[in-house]
């Protein structure tokens, strides 16, 4: 059952391996990169209570010895408080520059732990282990690694690749239903902006895939990650394709930062109802059918995800506070948003040339809807 995607950037190529069973054979499978049998590992306290033991095991098998911090869980560890604990505490463990750190949690300590690898030492090398399906798919693959501000999410950081990702899929079984459907909402967004025919398969499989059938979870890792690594070796550092895969972000970054990047609206979600919004302003600029947004939200919410505003919880700013939140946005061009727009489903497009009156006015609309007005 276990797949293998390449990533061939030149000079920086490497694999994800997906499937079941993964973390029992990490020893093994990153031997061959280390130079000492001995990593440091970043995680979250829920990522190990879970399954710190099962990695620490797995890696005792080919004889590596492990220390790890456990960071807090949770979107608000992104910021420089606990980079800065993370950073200091590899320089503790005396990490060389041809040691190896491991990420082992979401896209939180994926994208902080990739970080702290960039900064490391001008650069140590770091394998992702992504235990959620958000990072199975999306943030542990193309090598963007960064911290959040206060003025927005991502805008610190670096591009620095890993040395090898294992998606190991079984852990996704200890997710909650919630933070499987947040993942699930970047994986339906590869079929939105590139496949529909993943579109359509994730329509049929999409119900069991969330009741746990592995054989269609390693497939919709596996087509997502292939998708992603097509996308990344293109356009490593999102001078032009990679920009495609922002679709929903722009909308969904404004409500994330709206909610104070709580647990009212986790990343999956907001790139959902993101994703949503940007359909109804294709198609309100006549580039898709009505029939393409309905039939986004109407999968969305067959699968039990959140799909408008109203399905966040408690009270948002109006549309001109949203718009301007969109500004800080790190895809800002010459103060010019950017937006990933459709022709269809698996037909997206990067446009600067987007009235801002529209974009008001589908906020205003999704926003009424919330009043029931």
């Amino acid at each position: 059952m276990e797949r293998k995607v390449h990533v061939p950037l030149e000079g920086r190529a490497y694999d994800v391996v997906i499937g079941p069973g993964l973390l029992r054979q990490v020893g093994a499978r990153i031997s061959p990169f280390l130079s000492r049998p001995r990593v440091a590992v970043l995680t979250d306290e829920t990522v190990a209570e879970l399954h710190l033991e099962t990695l620490r095991a797995g890696l005792a098998e080919a004889g590596i010895e492990m220390e790890a911090l456990a960071l807090p869980a949770g979107e608000a560890t992104k910021g420089w408080p606990q980079f800065s604990r993370a950073v200091e505490w590899l320089l503790e463990q005396k990490v060389e520059r041809n040691d190896v750190v491991i990420a082992f949690g979401g896209g939180v300590i994926g994208d902080l732990g990739g970080f702290a690898a960039a900064v490391l030492r001008r650069g140590v090398r770091f394998i992702q282990i992504p235990t959620s399906l958000l990072a199975q798919v999306d943030s542990s693959v193309g090598g963007k690694t960064g911290i959040n501000a206060p003025q927005g999410k991502n805008l610190i950081g670096a591009f620095h690749q890993p040395t090898l990702v294992l998606a190991d899929t079984e852990v996704l079984g200890t997710l909650t239903a919630r933070d499987f459907l947040a993942g699930y909402g970047e994986v339906v967004k590869y079929g939105m902006l590139g496949d529909a025919a993943f579109f359509d398969w994730l329509e049929e499989k999409g119900p069991a895939l969330a009741a746990g059938d592995m054989e269609a979870r390693v497939e919709a890792v596996a087509r997502s990650v292939q998708m992603k690594a097509d996308i990344v070796v293109r356009d490593e550092t999102e001078l032009g394709d990679r920009a495609l895969l922002n679709l929903g972000h722009t909308f969904g970054h404004a409500l994330e930062a709206a909610t104070g990047y709580s647990s009212r609206l986790l990343h999956g979600e907001g790139v959902a109802i993101g994703s949503a919004l940007a359909f109804e302003l294709s198609a309100r600029l006549g580039l898709c059918s009505q029939e393409d947004p309905s039939r986004v939200r109407a999968h969305l919410k067959a699968m039990g995800m959140k799909t408008d505003l109203s399905d966040i919880e408690g009270a948002l700013p109006d549309a001109e506070a949203l718009l301007a939140l969109m500004g800080q946005d790190k895809k800002v061009v010459n103060n010019q948003l950017r937006f990933v727009l459709v022709r269809g489903i698996g037909d997206a497009f990067v446009t600067g040339d987007v009235p801002k009156e529209a974009v008001l006015s589908v906020l205003q609309d999704a926003l009424a809807d919330c009043k029931g007005l």
